[in-house]
């Protein structure tokens, strides 16, 4: 790997971490921020209906974006507003306005939304040039992003230091890491916009990308593992408080144990991968997630609960990047693939948070939570559509790796 590869990767390692660290901050402060501003499990909803919304609006013109301008601009200006959102949504803290807080979240979802499409295309070109497996190490970075911004979150809820002064905080350092990674993310990579058809074959590609069948049974992996992850960054403080009985405090504690399992999961991730394949780990990450949902919703115990979410957040880890590793390499036009793959998996951020909200509104967080065993269910069957499309090559060990 030569030494522009190697300062691209760790810049990437940057881009995982900021929309990690700024989401858990915010997420460790929810309580705090639903009292501040005196809203019930269904206005809460509603609240986090502005992050749905961006994160789609993000989503549904990155692909366009990337293809016209490259990644490096959409991951910028997404990072921005991702930042942006952050100093925002402690604003609405500060004044007690849901309007605001839900301002805030959709300049945040918009943001995520962009640039995570766009830096997984980037990283997905990085895997395609080192032909090693990259992707879960950089979704690392953004569980780690969650375990920092969590601690953090935890020490202020403990210490009772005002929401708006730690988001605030939080988008400064965030905002100074950006400035350090933007510099070595390359040009051009994902534009595909203004060459010829006939001499890229871009415009046949992306009609027999929208209709190809696997592709969409891998799209279906990552919306099941995508809505699991997402379902406790959005509800696992108030699942535990409300629906277990934890105190705040402690209920960010066990949004921090998901978090590290998260992190442990994708950093070691890449090895199990090489060694087993794509479609074991994969079928086996759903099972672990699906055993940690089914105790959470059905044990009564919290400190049973509380210790079954690091099975879901272990569970919950590889779907995501793993899906996107396997879209890169399912045929031609990669970059035209890990878009669309990515804009299945952020439908659950779309629909999840609203959703979990009314349902938990009226049969409760626990309940509620059965959809989304559900959905992960269904992902230990579809498996097998995850496995490398070139497993039966004469030397497997780039099938392996890629």
């Amino acid at each position: 790997m030569d030494l522009a590869t190697r300062r691209r990767r760790a810049a990437l390692f940057f881009f995982f971490l900021i929309p990690g660290l700024s989401i858990s901050s915010w997420v460790t402060r929810t309580p705090d921020i639903r009292d501040q501003l005196g809203a019930s499990t269904a206005q809460m909803g509603l609240v986090l209906f502005g992050l749905s919304i961006g994160s789609m609006l993000g989503i549904l013109s990155s692909g366009p974006l990337v293809a016209r301008f490259g990644t490096r601009p959409v991951m910028g200006m997404g990072t921005v507003l991702v930042i942006a959102g952050l100093a925002v949504i402690g604003c609405g803290a500060l004044f007690s306005s849901a309007p605001v807080v839900t301002a805030g979240l959709f300049l945040s979802g918009a943001g995520m939304g962009g640039a995570e499409v766009a830096v997984n295309i980037d990283g997905a070109d990085v895997e395609q040039i080192t032909r090693r497996t990259v992707l879960p190490t950089l979704h690392g970075f953004f569980s780690l992003g969650t375990v920092l911004g969590a601690a953090l979150g935890i020490l202020c809820t403990a210490v009772g230091f005002p929401v708006a002064w730690h988001l605030t905080a939080v988008a400064v350092a965030a905002l100074g890491m950006f400035a350090y990674a933007f510099r070595s993310v390359p040009a051009g990579v994902g534009r595909t916009r203004g060459a010829r058809p006939a001499e890229d074959g871009t415009a046949p590609a992306r009609p027999a990308v929208r209709k190809d069948r696997r592709l969409l049974l891998i799209g279906g992996i990552i919306l099941a593992m995508a809505l699991a992850e997402g379902a406790a960054n959005d509800w696992l403080p108030l699942l535990m408080v409300d629906g277990h009985g934890m105190d705040p405090a402690l209920g960010s504690g066990v949004y921090a144990g998901f978090a590290a399992a998260m992190t442990l999961g994708r950093f070691c991730g890449g090895f199990f991968i090489d060694r087993f394949g794509r479609a074991p780990v994969v079928r086996a990450s759903a099972l672990s997630a699906a055993l940690g949902l089914a105790l959470v919703i059905f044990a009564d115990s919290p400190v049973l609960a509380g210790a079954a979410v690091l099975f879901w957040g272990l569970g919950a880890s590889l779907g995501f990047p793993v899906a996107l590793s396997a879209a890169g390499d399912s045929g031609p036009d990669p970059a035209a693939r890990v878009s669309l793959v990515a804009m299945i998996g952020y439908v659950a951020f779309l629909v999840g948070p609203p959703v979990l909200g009314f349902l938990g509104d009226h049969y409760g967080l626990r309940t509620a939570m059965i959809v989304v065993l559900g959905f992960v269910a269904v992902a230990v069957f579809l498996a097998p559509a995850i496995a490398p499309r070139h497993a039966k090559t004469p030397d497997p060990a780039p099938a392996r790796v890629r």
